[in-house]
């Protein structure tokens, strides 16, 4: 029995010793990577290769858009005919009502593949932040920063906090989050450490919001916006948007006002006390300063922008192209900085608009603007656009498209992950405007505008951008 067992076991180890062989063999000759048999993750940075070995490509995932053998982008237009009968039989759902404009084009190109009433001005609700983002980046440049000061005021022992149109400037009680922000906090301990080392320990406190102008709540908004949440009163200074904590839907009345107030017990943290009369005051030209934090980099807040719909964010970005542009930093300013900037884009008809976020039921832009404007952002003539494209929402995973409710039906679901667009809703208002690459490989981009809606046209939008990815 025991000769038995010893000759099961030598012909166990020759068994085992054959295929170690074969192994060895296979991984000098091929790819073959051992990290796929113990599962053990890759390293995250390049390794040094031996010498005089050239180090292997690293080759990583493509854009969620791309899809199967196609290089993105490359591959032939979609058939118009079979396009245009399903897209036509969509569009005949009454949920759209009886207002709709559709446009389909083929990124490259600009060549209209689908159009019906192209031209048509619509309200575009929150798909108006494509406007203002792809303004914004065009106007200012993708690394631009916000930023909020403290300067000398001009009295011995007073000092002046000065709004530098950042909203998401952090409060007190903010948590960090994505992009990171300026913090209040931190220019409080900045503008601090600068007066005890000039020997002031007590100052007086105003604050000077003068960088914005005219009304702080656009024509075309509906009264119950600010109360309920929906935007704040803009103001060249704020924190948290103007909410009354980060996170929370209510507004303050007076973002500017709140923001000192909270700066002036932030400095007594970091040994400066502050004296209880807080004034709404101007900066003197050229005054010293005393501490300045920056926002996030514009790149980075547009892609919050139209990820998450923020409201806020865009009508503060739309302020910053009329100063950029030399125009009054007012609602009436920025549409008319934000036209020029789309006129000087090569987009010179089909959008008028009355605000940056898309609230004003004032705005129209047509669906063919709409489609060219995010065909231009992701040219390659354009590389400084490229944010409008990647801060869209993917459809099912992210922002305004991930929300649970969006690509759930049997006739969009099979496209999950294979649409970017930025949604828009107002009362009697859908619209769906993004791109995304044919089952070919073709990269297109569409726009889907309702502003006659009965009750909801949701579920009809995902389904015509559905049909275009599937193309």
């Amino acid at each position: 029995m025991a000769r038995h067992e010893r000759s099961m076991m030598l012909a166990t180890l020759a068994v085992l010793q054959i295929v170690t062989i074969v192994i060895g063999v296979y991984a000098m000759t091929s790819d073959f990577n051992l990290s796929a048999l113990t599962r053990q993750p890759s390293p995250i940075g390049p390794t040094a290769s031996p010498r005089g070995i050239p180090p292997a490509p690293v080759v990583t995932s493509g854009p969620v858009l791309a899809q199967l053998s196609a290089t993105s982008g490359d591959g032939p237009l979609p058939t118009k005919s079979t396009l245009t009968r399903q897209l036509t039989d969509a569009l005949g759902d009454k949920a759209l009502g009886g207002r709709v404009g559709a446009v389909v084009l083929d990124a490259a190109t600009g060549a209209r593949i689908f159009a019906a009433n192209p031209d048509t001005g619509i309200t575009p609700a929150s798909t108006n932040k494509v406007v203002t983002t792809t303004a914004a980046l065009a106007s200012l440049g993708p690394d631009t920063r916000f930023s909020t000061r403290v300067v000398q005021g001009r009295a011995p022992g007073a000092i002046v906090l000065v709004g530098g149109g950042d909203p998401l400037l952090a409060g007190p009680s903010a948590k960090p989050g994505y992009p990171k922000q300026a913090s209040l906090a931190t220019l409080a301990a900045r503008t601090a450490a600068t007066l005890k080392a000039k020997g002031v320990r007590k100052v007086t406190l105003s604050y000077d919001d003068s960088l914005f102008t005219g009304p702080a709540v656009a024509p075309g908004w509906k009264p119950n916006y600010v109360p309920d949440g929906e935007a704040a009163p803009v103001h060249a200074l704020a924190m948290d948007e103007g909410r009354q904590r980060p996170g929370a839907r209510p507004r303050v009345p007076d973002p500017a006002a709140y923001t000192a107030a909270a700066f002036a017990r932030l400095l007594p943290r970091y040994g400066v006390t502050v004296s209880k009369d807080i004034r709404q005051e101007r900066a003197a030209s050229g005054a010293a300063e005393l501490g300045k934090v920056d926002s996030a980099p514009l790149y980075a807040l547009v892609e919050h922008t139209l990820t998450h719909s923020d409201n806020d964010m865009a009508e503060a970005l739309a302020r910053h192209v009329a100063i950029k542009e030399g125009k009054e930093a007012s609602y009436a300013g920025a549409a008319e900085a934000v036209t020029g900037v789309m006129r000087r884009l090569g987009v010179t008809k089909g959008v008028s608009v009355a605000d940056g976020s898309g609230l004003s039921i004032r705005n129209r832009v047509s669906a063919d603007a709409m489609a060219r404007i995010i065909a231009i952002a992701g040219s390659a003539a354009h590389p400084e656009l490229r944010a409008v494209d990647s801060g869209m929402p993917i459809a099912g995973f992210s922002g305004t498209l991930g929300n649970g409710r969006r690509f759930t039906r049997a006739d969009s679901k099979g496209q999950v992950g294979l649409v970017r667009a930025k949604t828009g809703t107002l009362n009697n208002v859908n619209t769906l405007a993004g791109l995304a690459t044919t089952k070919d490989g073709r990269l297109v981009t569409f726009a889907f505008l309702a502003d006659d809606v009965p009750v909801n046209a949701e579920p009809v939008l995902d389904r015509l951008a559905a049909i275009v990815a599937r193309s």
